[in-house]
C-alpha cells in the first residue's frame, strides 16, 4: 500500500516509505503520571534518564481515512478486558543517511513533520515476554498524515497537539512539553541506529490515552499540520 501525502505550501507530494520506524515512549510527564492506569509492563511513574525507544514495523502504516483494524485473533485470548489505545504523536521524517549526529546538527537531517497515531494493543504489550513489539506493530496500527510540512516551515517544538474520539477531545497538550526535545531525540537515536532517508521517528504521546472500539472515529490534530482522521473497525 502506497501512502502519498501532500506537502503543505508546496505543489508537491511525498511518498511514505520508511525502512524503519523508531518510536519514543514516556516523553511527556503527564503521560508518565497516568501510566498506572494503562497497566503495561515496563511503564514506571518516573522521568526516564534517556529516551525510551521501541520500534514499529512499516506494515502499520495507513493513510488518512483508512481504517484502523483491531484483529480478531486478539479476542481469542479471552482477556478479561481487551484494550487497544490511540496515541497522538508528532512524527519526524528523516532527510538523509545519518549516524552519530549531534544535537546541534539534528535539524539539518530532518525533511519534515507530520501527525501519527501510535495505536497500541495493551494486552499484548503487557503480556508478551519479548516486550512491546507485537502490540505496537500490528497491521494498520500506524496512521500517518494528513500532510507533510517541511522542516523550516514550522516550529515543531511549540505546536498544539490533540486527539478527539468521536468528536470529544481526549488529549490536549503542546510539543514544548516533551521531556526529550527533538535534537536530543535524534542525537540519541542516531547513536544507536543509522537513520536512512524516509525513516520515521515518533516523539511520544501526551496524557489522555484511552481505548478505541469498532465504530469509533479517531482524529489526531497538530497545529500547522492538520487533522489525521481514521475510523476503527474490528476484523
Amino acid at each position: 500500500m502506497t501512502i502519498v501525502l501532500p506537502i503543505r505550501n508546496h505543489k508537491k507530494s511525498y511518498t511514505v516509505n520508511p525502512q524503519k520506524i523508531i518510536a519514543l515512549g514516556l516523553n511527556y510527564a503527564e503521560h508518565i503520571r497516568e501510566s498506572d492506569n494503562i497497566h503495561v509492563s515496563g511503564l514506571r511513574n518516573e522521568i526516564p534518564r534517556e529516551p525510551i525507544l521501541f520500534n514499529k514495523t512499516p506494515n502499520v502504516l495507513i493513510g488518512p481515512g483508512e481504517a484502523i483494524v483491531i484483529p480478531k485473533f486478539v479476542r481469542e485470548y479471552q482477556f478479561e478486558s481487551t484494550r487497544t489505545d490511540y496515541e497522538a504523536e508528532l512524527a519526524i521524517i528523516i532527510k538523509d543517511r545519518c549516524k552519530n549526529i549531534t544535537s546541534e546538527e539534528a535539524y539539518e537531517h530532518i525533511l519534515g513533520f507530520t501527525c501519527m497515531n501510535d495505536v497500541s494493543q495493551r494486552n499484548l504489550q503487557s503480556t508478551d515476554k519479548s516486550g512491546w513489539f507485537r502490540g505496537k506493530s500490528l497491521d494498520t496500527f500506524g496512521p500517518i498524515g494528513p500532510r507533510l510540512v517541511y522542516n523550516g516551515d514550522i516550529n515543531p517544538q511549540d505546536l498544539e497537539i490533540s486527539c478527539r474520539l468521536n468528536g470529544k477531545q481526549v488529549q490536549d497538550s503542546n510539543t514544548k512539553h516533551m521531556i526529550f526535545k527533538i535534537p536530543e531525540i535524534l542525537a540519541f537515536v542516531s547513536r544507536n541506529f543509522t537513520l536512512e532517508p524516509g525513516d520515521i521517528v515518533t516523539t511520544g504521546t501526551p496524557s489522555g490515552v484511552g481505548p478505541i472500539k469498532h465504530g469509533d472515529i479517531v482524529e489526531v490534530e497538530i497545529e500547522g499540520i492538520g487533522v489525521l482522521r481514521n475510523p476503527v473497525v474490528e476484523e
